[in-house]
């Protein structure tokens, strides 16, 4: 059967900001190589998104049906609230201080339905994320009401109550997509409105697709869903793009790479302070951190404090082709997350031949069997790790080329081959 989905989303590339954009892409990529067609709502579109495998909506130009007194009615039950960093999973600290300098009232009042009784969206994580969040399942309601589409499909938090709204209006089912949570996020200090918008949505939905085990069991046992409503989709990466062209590095020692956001999450710690234990017995290597996040400027003192300067550099954040131009650069990719729903990062860094250390504490870990696996906590290991790729070639040799073989399996049309079914046995 042909099937048509009204799908939510917060980013598409090439205006992304983290993992949930590319997965977005590929998704939808590999839904419409197996005949589905999805309808992409999107914040705040740039006019530059590849549309080949899906039509894009631009929410900030979609014309109301609601009048500015019923959303003057709407504000009254929404409460908003000014966000903090652990709230803006995908946005780099640059982006984050710059938003949350220009003040509520100013964006609230750039916010304000224009002519023609439009929301005007920034599409950012700033400082009125949850004004954003809720002014965007409004207009949901409206292209429910227009389109025509066979089920519901959100991605993450921002879009539950989008999601919500479109299947109340339009009465079709609604699947929520999990790729992150907010304990991922914040550990045990979750943010309660976010949660709660969280459980809404897997509640609310028929069913809920999550990206990993790891992930399921937490939408499970966290959030109280039960099991059956629940099905596990691994994540994949699309090499379509990729060149495998050399690159030669201005520095003649091994480079070992994080990349990722330098956030709780991502475990940025116990990647300086393994670093700090391998230079000791490795002297001849450099450390890179790629990414920016809330933890950046204390990972820059802890490596101050360690002595490791010299050794150790920071490039902010990179995207498109500096990420594949940094995997080529490395000898080995650490990802120590702490809690990592699945971790697309991993996958990259084995396209490019790069032997990788992963946490058990992630979902990718459950699809690889060619990368090295440690507790994110254990840092002696994670050097022991890190040490032996860098001093006996062999093993390096022979863990690149397994994992080049093995991830170049893991095809976005497998994946979406699984949410096809997921779409079917609604209707069944």
């Amino acid at each position: 059967m042909s099937i048509r989905v009204l799908m939510f989303g917060w980013e598409f590339p090439p205006h992304i900001a983290g993992g949930l954009g590319t997965a977005c892409y590929g998704l939808t990529k590999g839904l419409a190589s197996q005949g589905v067609r999805v309808l992409f709502v999107m914040p705040k579109a740039g006019g530059d998104e590849d549309q080949s495998a899906v039509r894009i909506i631009n929410a900030s130009d979609v014309e109301m049906m609601a009048s500015w007194t019923e959303w003057e009615k709407y504000k009254e039950n929404v409460r908003f609230m000014e966000v903090g960093s652990n709230l803006v999973p995908y946005m780099s600290p640059d982006l984050f201080e710059k938003t949350v300098s220009e003040t509520v009232e100013g964006k609230r009042a750039s916010g304000k339905i224009s002519y023609g009784n439009k929301f005007q969206f920034s599409g950012k994580y700033g400082a009125n994320l949850m004004e954003e969040v809720g002014r965007y399942a409004m207009v949901a309601g409206t292209i429910a009401a227009r389109e025509q589409f066979d089920v519901i499909h959100a991605h993450d938090w921002l879009t539950y109550m989008a999601g919500i709204v479109a299947k109340k209006v339009s009465g079709k089912p609604l699947v929520i997509h999990v790729h992150a949570t907010e304990f991922d996020r914040s550990g045990e200090h979750v943010n309660q409105e976010v949660y709660d918008i969280e459980r809404k949505g897997m509640e609310e939905a028929d069913r809920v697709i999550t990206v990993s085990n790891w992930t399921r069991n937490i939408v499970i046992n966290r959030y109280g869903i039960a099991p059956e409503k629940v099905v596990t989709v691994h994540n994949a990466v699309d090499f379509k793009n990729s060149e495998d062209t050399a690159e030669e590095r201005g520095v003649k020692e091994k480079v070992v790479t994080f990349l990722g956001r330098i956030t709780f999450q991502k475990g940025p710690e116990y990647f300086i302070e393994a670093a700090h234990k391998v230079l000791k017995r490795y002297p001849g290597v450099r450390f890179v951190m790629a990414g920016s996040g809330d933890m950046l400027a204390q990972s820059i003192r802890r490596v101050a404090q360690l002595k490791m300067a010299t050794h150790f550099h920071f490039t902010g954040f990179l995207k498109g082709d500096d990420v594949q131009k940094m995997f080529r650069y490395s000898d080995v990719y650490v990802m120590p997350s702490v809690s990592e729903p699945f971790g697309i990062s991993p996958l990259e860094a084995m396209r490019s031949g790069v032997p990788s250390i992963i946490s058990k504490q992630s979902g990718v870990a459950e699809v690889l069997k060619h990368s090295i696996k440690v507790d994110y906590w254990d840092v002696d290991a994670l050097a022991d790790a890190i040490y032996g790729l860098l001093s006996y070639p062999a093993l390096a040799k022979v863990v690149g080329e397994s994992g080049f073989e093995e991830v170049n399996n893991l095809k976005w049309e497998n994946a979406a081959i699984k949410i096809k079914k997921v779409y079917e046995d609604l209707f069944v």
